[in-house]
């Protein structure tokens, strides 16, 4: 099955139509399956999804026939590029024991849905220290990725550390600590970056130029590395630079302005790194459609 997914997939990335990987987060409401209609329904190439309730900590395993429904989904074809988000309330630094094994049980659990799913990563917020400082959450993190990962060994679905905005004692917000996390842990293959440019700008890269946003991203190069970025999470911020105010905005209606995104969906080097909204909507979609209208016109025929 996976190969004949991987086929049509491959089909569809070569259709001129589909060169932008371009999105949105969608709703599973009504079935994972449903997601890929909504998707599609508004022409995006790429999709963000939970595998389950975000709110809740556990949920029922997938059936079969929910598996093979988005798998062998008629649209599924038409969307190169789909990965996950976990749930808001695991936190691989926490201090209390309890909520530290739900986090590991959940981390486990969501990644094993996204693996028969066929979900090439989850993005994850790394944790928060709640006071114990920087440098023992981080030892921490990395401890929490390997036992979850020695659970699962067989599991391919990676990790995709987000970037975060550092409210409060998140982590993340720096991208020492992502490559921190990612150079110590035991298999350092299984994890990737998601870059969210309302979270960067709110922790205080200024990418609200574009010589700013070039050296932004060559220090996330020198860093981590652009081989390592699997996913741009494309939010405009209400919030100011450095404010470590996580508040996202319509594209080119808040703080940061047009020149970032205006980079990255004319740059060669992200050409291919599935980008995706996660900006307010209702049930229409209406706002996902202007978005993707603002961010499409931004591309122009010179190329980074």
């Amino acid at each position: 099955m996976r190969t004949r997914n991987r086929l049509r997939i491959q089909s569809a990335i070569r259709n001129p139509k589909s060169e932008i990987l371009l999105g949105a987060h969608m709703s599973i409401a009504g079935g994972v399956h449903i997601a890929i209609e909504r998707a599609r329904s508004i022409d995006c190439t790429a999709m963000q999804m939970f595998v389950k309730n975000n709110m809740q900590w556990f949920a029922r395993p997938l059936a079969r026939d929910e598996i093979r429904a988005f798998l062998e989904h008629q649209q599924r074809a038409e969307l190169p590029s789909i990965f996950a988000h976990a749930n808001y309330l695991i936190n691989l630094a926490a201090t209390t024991p309890l909520f530290h094994a739900n986090s590991i049980r959940a981390l486990s659990e969501e990644l094993t849905r996204a693996d028969q799913l066929e979900l090439p990563f989850l993005v994850l917020h790394p944790g928060a220290h709640r006071g114990d400082g920087e440098e023992a959450a981080l030892e921490k993190i990395i401890a929490s990725i390997d036992k979850v990962y020695r659970k699962i060994p067989k599991t391919k679905t990676k990790i995709a550390l987000e970037t975060t905005a550092g409210q409060g004692s998140c982590l993340g917000h720096r991208f020492e600590h992502l490559a921190h996390i990612m150079d110590n842990v035991r298999e350092p293959e299984r994890l990737c970056v998601c870059l969210d440019t309302a979270h960067i700008f709110a922790a205080g890269y200024d990418i609200s130029s574009e010589s700013a946003v070039r050296k932004t991203f060559r220090e996330f190069d020198q860093k981590i590395g652009l081989d390592r970025l699997a996913a741009i999470h494309l939010n405009d911020s209400k919030s100011g630079c450095g404010s470590r105010v996580d508040r996202h905005e319509h594209i080119g209606k808040g703080r940061i302005g047009l020149a970032p995104f205006r980079f990255i969906m004319r740059s060669r080097r992200l050409n291919k790194i599935p980008k995706v909204l996660e900006t307010p909507k209702e049930k229409d979609l209406r706002e996902d459609v202007e978005n993707m209208k603002t961010l499409r016109g931004l591309i122009g025929s010179a190329q980074h």
